[in-house]
């Protein structure tokens, strides 16, 4: 018997209606019907120009979007718009920016400790315990969990936005550019923590980028967007060494370009 795949999408799409008058109303695909596949421990990384509807896809798979249409299946259980509880467990997202995602409100343990209360019967002890391991998880001091987050580096931010989409032990994280707004020291850091979360945790990515350099470090597969459809799709080495869109050879020919300045 085959397997179902971790994360199955079939048939996902997102229209808006726009209004255009005072009475009419236009129909606007962000997302067209699509379908795909995310297997157990790999990545997925999902690439297009702008408004071509990658992080748009990417809010519908955490829930933030309802879809017009379509299923998405983790782990062979549907996903339901609006049940929250059951696909934080299983589906977490970390955004590209910590200083508008992070609360600058409370501290970084009250931000961790969140999920669990809402989500866990843990006692408060439990949930401390998780939190300093979590912490600790990501390369950061259990200290840190007293620290308000603008009281850390930009590259911790990012840590603790990697601790609390796994601090409920989920299958799949989502990451929206997540890296994009490091420096490449600190950005070279948070790629060898998620390869390392992944080979412990068995965790599977789906990641939403323009460096097409991280792209084909880390990812497996690649599905490439353009105005809400996909145009091509396949094992990321091999569609970057053939591709066969006009979209693709564009989005190299860009990244080439801005790699040799």
């Amino acid at each position: 018997m085959i397997e179902p795949s971790l994360l199955q999408v079939r048939g996902l799409s997102k229209t808006y209606q726009n209004r255009t008058g005072l009475f009419r109303r236009q129909a606007v695909e962000a997302i067209k019907p699509l379908s795909f596949d995310l297997e157990v421990g790999q990545t997925l990384a999902i690439v297009g120009e702008a408004g071509s509807g990658k992080s748009t896809l990417a809010r519908i798979l955490a829930g933030m979007i309802e879809p017009t249409s379509g299923d998405i299946a983790i782990d062979g259980q549907l996903m339901v718009h609006g049940d929250y509880q059951t696909r934080c467990k299983l589906l977490r997202m970390i955004f590209q920016d910590p200083n508008t995602s992070l609360n600058r409100k409370i501290r970084v343990g009250q931000i961790l400790e969140t999920p669990l209360r809402l989500n866990t019967e843990m006692t408060e002890e439990e949930r401390r315990e998780k939190v300093v391991q979590t912490v600790r998880m990501v390369g950061m001091l259990p200290d840190h969990a007293l620290f308000y987050p603008q009281m850390l580096s930009s590259g911790q931010q990012q840590r603790v936005a990697l601790a609390r989409a796994l601090i409920l032990n989920p299958k799949i994280v989502v990451a929206d550019e997540a890296l994009s707004t490091l420096d490449i020291s600190v950005r070279s850091q948070i790629i060898n923590l998620l390869l390392e979360m992944q080979e412990t945790m068995g965790l599977s990515y789906v990641l939403v980028a323009n460096d097409l350099g991280i792209v084909s470090h880390i990812s497996d597969e690649v599905l490439v967007m353009h105005e809400g459809r996909v145009v091509e799709r396949g094992k990321t080495l091999k569609v970057f060494a053939d591709p066969q869109h006009e979209v693709t050879r564009r989005l190299i020919q860009n990244y080439n370009n801005e790699y040799r300045k």
